[in-house]
């Protein structure tokens, strides 16, 4: 394993490989994300230098994407966080946005239902067409 780098002032530091083989993600995702401007690395030279801080949103990233966060919505739930972590209208607007991914996730869990239903009737209605022919 890769030893971790440490600054000057003796904080944990992560280099790309070594989130990448925590998270088990691709080192190429980890620079997209950077990219999209979710996660900022500072730089010693070409070596990018990872944080607690990048560490924890990769892995709220991660998180993100599992529960169907677009990249676009995380960044914008880090923008809020960013701006102000005690503001009740920053707060209000993520309690707005959550609330929001719920209702999709919901509607999307009844979508799903009801095709598994449909298949499971076109699936017995294959069976019995079959079981009818060989009779």
């Amino acid at each position: 394993m890769n030893e971790n780098i440490y600054d000057q002032n003796s904080e944990e530091t992560f280099s790309i490989s070594d989130l990448s083989k925590e998270f088990d993600i691709t080192t190429r995702s980890i620079r997209f994300y950077e990219d999209q401007g979710l996660i900022t690395p500072t730089r010693n030279g070409q070596t990018r230098i990872y944080t607690k801080r990048d560490k924890v949103r990769l892995k709220l990233i991660l998180r993100g994407k599992r529960l169907g966060f677009t990249l676009a919505e995380t960044g914008r739930l880090f923008e809020l966080y960013d701006a102000d972590k005690s503001s009740p209208n920053q707060l209000n607007i993520m309690l707005e946005l959550i609330q929001d991914k719920k209702v999709h996730l919901t509607q999307q869990m009844d979508d799903i239902k009801v095709v598994l239903m449909e298949l499971m009737t076109a699936e017995k209605r294959c069976r019995d067409t079959l079981k009818s022919l060989k009779d």
